[in-house]
């Protein structure tokens, strides 16, 4: 095998995501489009295919599978240099049942072919984050005699964990699909666990964070938003999707209500269709701010005014998946950080600026501890490392580019 030292050289890329584009937060899948990018490469963002079934009543997700109509109808769009952003038009029911598969595969291999022939995509690379794309892959090869380059699998949620997934399709579908790609990449020792069970070429990245953005915080100075520079000091940070399968919201309830003299501030919304009576009754609390979401440009400025970074997280399948973005997010802002104990607080134990609790008695002592702390940035920096999304990147398009021809399977 060579070793090559560089990256693989810029091309062209079909990403196919599990969030649209433009949601409140980007997670790893629009990062990895940007840096695509940012190094030369030129991306198709195919937003989600609809992984769950939406609910009859939910008034939200009919819509946004209205708004995904019409953007569906209006063709692939360009959000930024060399990153286009596709919203596949699909059935948004029975998703597994054979004919409503076969047409919604076909259609979206229609586009994507039509697409990368008005683009010159020559040879892509596919990057998926979700296993529900072989038939479109075939089709592209066969049908519309699209060439395609090495197909790369980034697993970096349990998506079969989350409610409304039918968890038995997709663990058969990512079984499928995982002989068919020459590399797998995960952000958890428990994914890459899972997918090394299918697949011999299996690299784990834990998530990373984009340092310069986030060490704004202490890096700039500024006045702090007025809604934060009213809420008194000390102030306890949530950032995130208030998910009732992520977040512990019995636990913070229980925080606020026995610690007057702290403030919890919650940056984010509540998940779609979701309406958890312990967050809405903690959110009546007097120590307790719902500001809602905020732009991911005006999150630095926003932790600059904060004391402690906290991931309250849920033990379950899911979070013992995950290796949360918050993490080096608050450290690269620095904040030193608590988290209930998940997976990844086992490789970060080292880290002085992390305290792991089990219960309230020992989150409200890891408060007292984290507040007297005095912040080493540089430390903080080196904790964090190269666990950037450019280094990140980096490495992985490495590996992709060290593939031997032999490691590339015809589908």
């Amino acid at each position: 095998m060579s070793h090559h030292t560089n990256p693989m050289p810029p091309g062209d890329c079909l990403l196919f995501a599990t969030a649209d584009w433009d949601t409140p937060y980007w997670t790893n899948k629009q990062h990895t489009a940007h840096h695509l990018a940012l190094a030369g490469w030129r991306v198709l963002y195919v937003e989600s295919v609809g992984l769950r079934q939406p609910r009859m009543g939910s008034g939200t997700d009919w819509g946004r599978l209205l708004k995904r109509l019409w953007r569906g109808l209006r063709g692939p769009r360009q959000v930024q240099e060399r990153v286009w952003v596709l919203s596949p038009l699909v059935l948004p029911f029975k998703h597994h049942h054979p004919w409503v598969r076969a047409f919604n595969q076909g259609l979206l291999s229609w586009t994507l072919a039509r697409f990368c022939k008005q683009h010159g995509f020559t040879t892509p690379m596919v990057w998926t984050y979700h296993p529900f794309v072989l038939e479109s892959l075939q089709r592209l090869r066969q049908r519309h005699s699209l060439l395609l380059g090495p197909t790369v699998y980034h697993c970096v949620d349990d998506l079969a964990s989350i409610p409304g997934i039918d968890a038995a399709a997709f663990n058969t579908e990512e079984q499928r699909l995982l002989p068919h790609c020459q590399l797998v990449f995960t952000s958890s020792i428990s994914l890459a666990e899972k997918c090394s069970a299918h697949h011999s070429h299996v690299h784990n990245f834990p998530n990373v964070v984009d340092v310069e953005h986030f060490s704004k915080a202490w890096r700039t100075d500024g006045p702090l938003p007025t809604d934060l520079a009213a809420i008194p000091e000390p102030r306890l940070a949530y950032v995130g999707a208030l998910s009732d399968f992520k977040v512990d919201f019995e636990l913070l309830d229980a925080l606020a209500a026995a610690n007057s003299q702290w403030n919890l501030v919650l940056i984010g919304d509540e998940r779609e269709g979701q309406h958890n009576p312990i967050l809405h009754r903690m959110i009546q609390r007097q120590n307790v701010y719902a500001l809602g979401h905020r732009p991911y440009t005006l999150l630095p400025n926003y932790l600059r005014g904060m004391h402690v970074g906290l991931l309250p997280s849920l033990v379950n399948t899911y979070t013992d998946s995950m290796f949360p973005m918050k993490y080096f997010e608050y450290l690269a802002a620095g904040l030193p950080v608590i988290s209930t104990r998940l997976k990844f607080t086992e490789l970060e134990s080292h880290n002085e600026f992390l305290k792991v609790v089990d219960n309230l008695d020992e989150l409200e002592k890891a408060i007292h501890t984290q507040l007297n702390t005095k912040n080493n940035y540089e430390i903080m920096l080196n904790v964090i490392g190269s666990n950037t999304w450019d280094e990140r990147l980096k490495k992985m398009l490495i590996i992709v580019n060290d593939l031997p021809l032999s490691a590339v399977p015809r589908l």
